[in-house]
C-alpha cells in the first residue's frame, strides 16, 4: 500500500462513517468510490483526502451530522477503525478491474433516490447502497 497516511486515515474514517452498518463489501464499495473520484480528479479533488473532505459529498463530514464526532473520535485501538483500514488497504492495492462498483463515483443509501439519481440506472447495488457512474 503506497498511499499517503493522511489519505488512508481519511478514507478509513469515511468508510466507517458512511458504511459501518453494511457488510464488508459495502465498506469496500464506498472506498472504491473515493478511489474512483480521486482518479477522475476535477472538482472533487485529486487525492483521497481531498475527495473525502469535499463539502457536501460524504455526510459523515458535515458539520451538523452526528456521525462527524464518531469518525473524528476513531483511533487505531477501535476495532472498526482497524477493519476499515484493512479494507481501504485492499481497495488501494487492488487492480481497477476488481472494482465491484464498475467505476462508480456516486452512491446513495435507502429507498428514496436523491434528485441526481432519479431516472438513472445503478452500475451496482451492494447492501443498501446504489452506485452510479459519474453523473456530471
Amino acid at each position: 500500500m503506497n498511499a499517503d497516511p493522511v489519505d488512508l486515515d481519511l478514507m478509513t474514517r469515511t468508510i466507517y462513517g458512511e458504511a459501518r452498518g453494511e457488510p464488508d463489501g459495502g465498506w469496500a464499495a464506498v472506498a472504491w468510490v473515493i478511489r474512483n473520484r480521486a482518479a477522475k480528479g476535477g472538482w472533487w479533488g485529486d487525492t483521497p483526502a481531498h475527495v473525502c473532505l469535499c463539502p457536501r459529498q460524504f455526510s459523515c463530514w458535515d458539520k451538523l451530522d452526528p456521525n462527524r464526532q464518531v469518525v473524528t473520535d476513531l483511533t487505531l485501538s477501535h476495532p472498526g477503525y482497524r477493519k476499515a483500514l484493512r479494507i481501504v488497504g485492499g481497495v488501494m492495492d487492488a487492480p481497477g478491474e476488481d472494482d465491484p462498483t464498475k467505476g462508480a463515483t456516486n452512491y446513495y443509501a435507502g429507498d428514496f433516490p436523491p434528485q441526481w439519481a432519479v431516472d438513472k440506472t445503478p452500475s451496482a447495488i451492494i447492501g443498501r447502497h446504489k452506485f452510479f457512474n459519474s453523473i456530471r
